[in-house]
Formats: structure tokens, sequence, C-alpha cells
């Protein structure tokens, strides 16, 4: 679980996240109008954020999935936008897409959400995460990967044959490649998005 202390500021999670909180709270899920509703769709798979705004103790979880914290010092990180759990008021977040070509097809249009500024960012993943230096170019399946070191390069790169795409959907088709000096990739245990966060829900 993700414990967040807060002190009449403000914090951003996954919409559906909380498990329990302590003080006095509020839970902003839809709209954007009146009230300070906020219902931001940060990947192309329809994952929102909730804002937690007043004074006490919540709690964050994820179908009981690992949870990292990166801590953003006027820096940026990017993250599948299906693994992003919850960031703190001073970080901004953007969605952006990995580029590809027909291998982007292929790999059904792969969302991200780029964090920057300064604060905590919250992911999760399928058990203990594999960090994996980019000082060489490393693949990694497209729901394996988790989130990576800002200036690190992405591309889809692609291994299908035309005849392997009948009855086919596996991610094994196309993986994304990911290079760059002194950055790393944080990969999880397994190819399936973490338990809550199928790819096909809208």
């Amino acid at each position: 679980m993700l414990r967040v202390r807060l002190d009449g500021g403000q914090t951003y999670a996954k919409q559906g996240s909380m498990v329990a909180y302590r003080g006095k709270l509020d839970f902003a899920y839809k709209g954007q109008g009146v009230g300070g509703f906020l219902r931001r769709a940060v990947t192309g798979e329809g994952q929102d954020l909730m804002r937690v705004t007043g004074r006490g103790t919540v709690w964050f979880a994820e179908s009981g999935s690992h949870i990292s914290i990166f801590t953003l010092d006027r820096d940026s990180l990017t993250v599948n936008g299906r693994s992003l759990l919850a960031l703190e008021s001073g970080v901004r977040y953007k969605v952006t897409t990995t580029s590809g070509g027909i291998g982007a097809m292929i790999a059904g249009g792969v969302f991200n959400t780029e964090v920057s500024g300064t604060g905590g960012v919250a992911v999760f993943c399928l058990g203990s995460p594999l960090v994996l230096a980019t000082d060489e170019p490393v693949c990694v399946d497209r729901d394996a990967a988790v989130a990576w070191t800002a200036g690190v390069r992405t591309r889809v790169v692609s291994t299908f044959k035309m005849g392997n795409l009948v009855g086919r959907s596996s991610g094994e088709l196309a993986q994304i490649e990911y290079s760059g000096r002194g950055g790393f990739v944080v990969v999880q245990c397994g190819e399936t998005p973490a338990a809550g966060t199928s790819p096909d829900k809208h």
C-alpha cells in the first residue's frame, strides 16, 4: 500500500485506488466544472486520476501490486499510463506516444504518461520490478515496461511475419526498444498489465 499524509494540500491518484483514509478528505471523481472536480484521462486506455484534498491520511493500492516510489527533483520520468498510481501536486503530467509506424499499429498503440517537476511519483507493477540499464539498447514487451528515465529514446520494433497475424494478439509481435546512456527502464514480472488494469478497460 501507499500511504499519503495531507495537511491542507492535495495529491492525485488513480481513480478507484483509495482503500482507506482518516481525517477530513475530499475525493473529486468526475467532471471539470463546478466544485473543482477533476477527471483527466492520462492514457489511451481511459485511465483517470482523482484529486484528493484536505487534512488526513489516505492509503492507495491496486490489487496487491508492488508499489515503487520515484522522487523527482526538477526532473522527468515516463510511465506506462496503466502503471501510474499516484503523484504529488508539484508534479505535472501529459500524454505521450511511442513512435514506430506499422509496429506501433501492431502493438495496439502505446500511450504513456510523462511526469515532470518536483515531488513523488508512485507506480505499481506485477511482483518486484527489474531495473535494466539502457546504455546498450534493450527490448521490452509493451505490457512489461512500467517506467523509464527522461532522455531514454524509445521506438516500437517488430519481429512479426504476416502469417503470424491471424488469430494472434500477443505483445511479442512487437516490442519497445529503449536506449540512452545513463538511463534505465523498469520492467515488471509479467507480460500482462497488473491486476485490475486490463488494456480492454474503457
